[in-house]
């Protein structure tokens, strides 16, 4: 061989040692990591919010995400085969809302069998088999409701203490299902801190009635007052259609029941108060002195706020609920330590929804 073929030889050898010791990225091979991102929904304004922070917290750690969620809270078995699916593309965790965690035991236990953390966030995946979930980045659901409880009794206060066995007042804790954990949290929290104002406030327990569906019935609860009713309620369905007929039962009973309060628990059960009052500007003229406060944000519910109909609401932080499960899957896959995260809550209503602090927790 000539020193010229030589050279050639040695030439392409180096070059071919350089390509080797090359990181994968610089040769366009990077295997990025992979996050599933699977909600409980995606019809709702919150999801789209939420999706906005994953993506954000992906471009970050500069992973790869889907972001995907059921038609509605009531299609469990959608929200399962996406799990099927998220796990058959070998991801590196995955983040998930559960519906409903006895139907995705099966796909937890092959995460735990596989070493795939589970990062939980909004309702998270309650009682999940031990070592799955990682951690979860949600609101403190219960804390929230409370909050929403402590704004509405100053407001119902005066019915409150004016009631009596033959004038009783009554008070709605609207919920949306009675199986996800953020909603029944919110509607447990709500009520408790609703009785605890109320005793604080010189009734005894006795005068207080706990009604409504099983599940938020306990047997510490007073239950055999005529004077107070908190009734919580839930729909046949979380569908749209049976949330929104449950809204205007609860409004047909408002003189008949005199009811004085109502807490609507997520967006969805605030949406069909405002469906069954034409956006709510029926509730003024049609239901005087009846306060309700909502939960979460989005066009309508905010619009009911600005023009008080609504008295308020409770806000979560969605964006920062997707981007905390981004970050929190992506630590969790590097063998960081990761623990749950409270995303937070405040109360808004017409003096302070335009706050940059607020606002910037407002979603349309």
């Amino acid at each position: 061989m000539n020193r010229l073929g030589r050279n050639v030889v040695l030439f392409v050898a180096a070059a071919l040692l350089i390509t080797l010791a090359l990181p994968a990225f610089a040769t366009g091979k990077s295997e990025r990591l992979y996050i599933p991102v699977i909600s409980k929904g995606f019809q709702h304004q919150f999801w789209q919010t939420v999706k906005l922070g994953s993506e954000d917290a992906a471009k970050k750690y500069g992973v790869d995400i889907t972001f995907e969620g059921p038609p509605s809270e009531a299609d469990i078995q959608p929200q399962v085969q996406m799990l099927v699916n998220a796990l058959a593309k070998k991801p590196a965790a995955i983040a998930l809302a559960a519906l409903d965690t006895n139907s995705v035991m099966d796909q937890l236990n092959e995460a735990i069998r596989r070493k795939i953390p589970i990062i939980g966030f909004d309702s998270g995946v309650p009682n999940a088999p031990k070592g799955s979930i990682y951690a979860t980045a949600a609101t403190d659901s219960y804390a929230a409701a409370g909050l929403a409880a402590e704004k509405m009794f100053p407001a119902i206060k005066a019915k409150i203490a004016a009631a009596t066995d033959a004038n009783p007042v009554t008070i709605i804790d609207f919920n949306q299902d009675a199986t996800s954990m953020s909603v029944t949290s919110r509607g447990k929290g709500f009520r408790d801190k609703m009785i605890q104002l109320i005793t604080q406030s010189g009734r005894p327990k006795t005068d207080i009635k706990v009604t409504g569906n099983p599940a938020y019935i306990t047997a510490d609860l007073p239950t055999s007052g005529k004077a107070i009713i908190i009734n919580v309620m839930v729909p046949a369905t979380p569908k749209e259609i049976d949330v929104t007929n449950t809204a205007a039962a609860i409004l047909n009973r408002v003189k008949s029941d005199n009811i004085v309060g109502m807490f609507c628990s997520n967006e969805g059960s605030a949406r069909a108060v405002l469906t069954a009052t034409t956006d709510g500007s029926a509730l003024p003229t049609q239901y005087p002195g009846l306060v309700v406060i909502g939960f979460d944000a989005g066009k309508a519910q905010k619009a009911a706020v600005r023009n008080k109909y609504f008295f308020g609401a409770i806000t979560q932080d969605p964006y920062n609920i997707g981007y905390q499960a981004v970050e929190l899957a992506y630590k969790a896959v590097k063998g960081e330590k990761v623990a749950d995260v409270d995303t937070g809550a405040k109360f808004y209503d017409v003096t302070n929804m335009d706050q940059t602090d607020i606002a910037r927790l407002l979603y349309d």
